[in-house]
């Protein structure tokens, strides 16, 4: 029997491989670039990277945080996508896998997959996929018929999109095509009540968050600020916290 250290560890040392992964769709997916061809190259200089150079985290520090070639900073992007995706895919593993419920792991690790990109692809270029969000609605839904809560996954994701459907329609723009799907995708993966906690927390914090730019000067109330990032938090916090949280909630 291998340690109870052990698994954990592969699963962190996985995930930030998919940050890695991660990075590469974070920086070309919304340039429509071949997320294959070419290979890994510094943005500056352009020179390839090697893999010794390519390796998540070590490689990061082992240079300083520096193209190796022409010296130029490393974006703290980079680093900070493979350690999340690492955490957050051990987190999962701590929570579900060690007790066996397979597919709530298998559910978990999928939807933190999802919602990384999401994640920095909004907060770098206020765009949500649809090449992410589409097979994110069926894989959510997928799973939900292999546990047996299909109807529920279902209903919720399409109240989900019709909600944010109708505030995108009526804000004229404040809410994006993309967040619509979003919602949609979470609604099939969290399910009632999961998906409604992790929606009002995407709002409280969305809000809290858009106050504080304001507030610091970074922004104005005219400038648009990105909601996927808030609503993949929202879910991430839910997955984990929504019982507990409305536990909390009805005993006021």
């Amino acid at each position: 029997m291998p340690p109870a250290w052990f698994p954990p560890l592969i699963i962190f040392v996985s995930g930030t491989v998919f940050g890695s992964f991660f990075n590469v769709v974070i920086h070309r997916l919304p340039r429509g670039e071949s997320l294959v061809l070419p290979g890994s190259h510094c943005p500056h200089c352009g020179r390839a990277i090697r893999w010794w150079d390519n390796i998540p985290l070590v490689s990061f520090l082992l240079l300083g945080g520096r193209c190796r070639y022409c010296r130029r900073p490393i974006s703290w992007r980079y680093p900070a996508v493979e350690l999340v995706t690492g955490l957050l895919l051990t987190a999962a593993w701590l929570r579900f896998g060690p007790s066996g419920e397979w597919l709530a792991w298998l559910t978990a690790s999928l939807l933190t997959l999802l919602l990384v990109p999401i994640f920095f692809i909004d907060l770098e270029h206020r765009l949500v996929p649809n090449v992410i969000t589409y097979p994110g609605i069926v894989a959510g839904l997928l799973l939900a018929a292999a546990g047996g809560r299909l109807v529920n996954a279902a209903i919720v994701a399409a109240g989900a999109g019709l909600v944010f459907l109708a505030i995108a329609l009526l804000s004229r723009g404040g809410m994006g095509g993309g967040d619509v799907k979003l919602a949609a995708m979470l609604g099939a993966f969290l399910g009632w009540p999961d998906a409604a906690v992790g929606i009002l927390l995407a709002f409280i914090g969305g809000a809290a968050v858009g106050v504080a730019l304001i507030v610091a000067g970074l922004r104005t109330r005219k400038d648009p600020i990105p909601f996927g990032p808030a609503l993949a938090t929202g879910a991430l916090i839910a997955l984990y916290a929504a019982d507990p949280l409305i536990r909390w909630y009805v005993g006021l």
